[in-house]
């Protein structure tokens, strides 16, 4: 198994079973991703710094305007994508086997949670994992404390209220807000 083939295979959406050898390779790749976030987590690093190893985590470059604060944690990294002029803020966690789709102009606050695994509702087989995608379209805001579950998209324009829950995708232009999340405004362009 190689990093091209486990990501085709995940980004199927199919169930992975546990101990199988898609779900082997994706422990391989936890443990590239900790090595990676704790050395840009541990001591100060420039912006540059900071994006160059965000690079080696997420396996591709990013644009120059990209910026992150850390710390920052994966346990993969090798399925999440970027596009210009996105922040990232301090203390965010991405499981991102399934797939993290960030487009241009994305603010995301501190401590936001994107998770893009689920483990099957079975208890007899908790231990297999199904992933699925997280879509974030152009100039999202989300807000600090929010998390975003598998398989949710969230449309141009939006904002994510801190603290919310998302489970349902988001339409463009509006504000989510609570647990879980539901329309609370619609957002006028200017």
């Amino acid at each position: 198994m190689n990093l091209k083939e486990c990501l085709k295979i995940l980004n199927t959406g199919k169930e992975i079973k546990n101990d199988s050898e898609v779900h082997r390779f994706m422990h391989f790749l936890s443990q590239e991703a900790l090595k990676l976030t704790v050395e840009l987590n541990n001591t100060y690093h420039t912006p540059e710094e900071v994006r160059n190893i965000f690079c080696k985590i997420i396996g591709r470059p990013v644009d120059n305007s990209f910026g992150l604060f850390p710390p920052f944690y994966t346990d993969c990294g090798k399925n999440i994508t970027v596009g210009k002029n996105v922040f990232i803020n301090a203390g965010c966690k991405f499981q991102d086997q399934g797939g993290i789709y960030i487009d241009d102009n994305v603010l995301v606050g501190h401590n936001v949670v994107l998770a893009t695994l689920n483990h099957d509702f079975n208890p007899n087989n908790r231990g297999s994992m199904v992933p699925s995608p997280i879509k974030i379209g152009k100039n999202v805001w989300i807000g600090s404390n929010a998390t975003v579950v598998p398989g949710v998209c969230i449309g141009n324009g939006s904002i994510v209220a801190a603290g919310s829950v998302v489970t349902k995708d988001v339409s463009e232009n509006v504000i989510v807000s609570g647990v879980p999340a539901k329309v609370i405004k619609n957002i006028e362009e200017k």
